[in-house]
């Protein structure tokens, strides 16, 4: 019994070492920011989760275009991250589909002197993060955000009493 156990043991995680290897690779291909906004692909995604990905989509297209557009895990690596500014891009007439960005823009954004907000026709809701020359590094879609987690990101990662902006 324990034999037939450990046998069903090494055999699983032999097929896990099959499938997350792969995905593994160091030298990969990287694609714009743009690039991988256009392919769905925006925020702050970690290699880890494409790698989760894989094991629920067969897709390994999909699972190819997450692991280009992907930042690779590190102990701690996101929190280092920081930004000089922000851009809350968003339609001014979808609004009424997220009030929790309308809340975060009538309610909360003075309280974040270097996040403006920009109407842009037919936008959905994202977060542009600058770096300190004003250029964009990093775009995040916050469609799905409660306000508490727009207060709670920009706080993280906006640099306080930035003049980059």
């Amino acid at each position: 019994m324990a034999g037939k156990m450990y046998g069903n043991l090494l055999s699983c995680m032999w097929m896990c070492f099959l499938v997350v290897v792969p995905l593994a690779s160091s030298s990969r291909e990287v694609l714009s920011s743009k690039e991988c906004e256009n392919l769905g692909f925006s925020g702050l995604a970690l290699c880890s989760d494409c790698n989760t990905l894989a094991e629920y989509v067969k897709d390994q297209e999909l699972v190819s275009d997450c692991l280009k557009c992907c930042t690779e895990d590190s102990d701690d690596s996101m929190s280092k991250i920081t930004y000089s500014g922000a851009i809350l891009e968003v339609c001014m007439r979808k609004l009424v589909f997220y009030p929790e960005v309308v809340g975060f823009i009538e309610e909360e954004k003075d309280k974040f002197p270097s996040v403006k907000v920009q109407y842009l026709f037919n936008s959905p809701p994202k977060l542009i993060m600058l770096d300190d020359d004003g250029q964009h590094k990093e775009t995040i879609r916050i469609d799905n955000w409660k306000r508490e987690h727009i207060l709670q990101f920009l706080r993280e990662k906006v640099k306080p009493a930035s003049s980059a902006i």
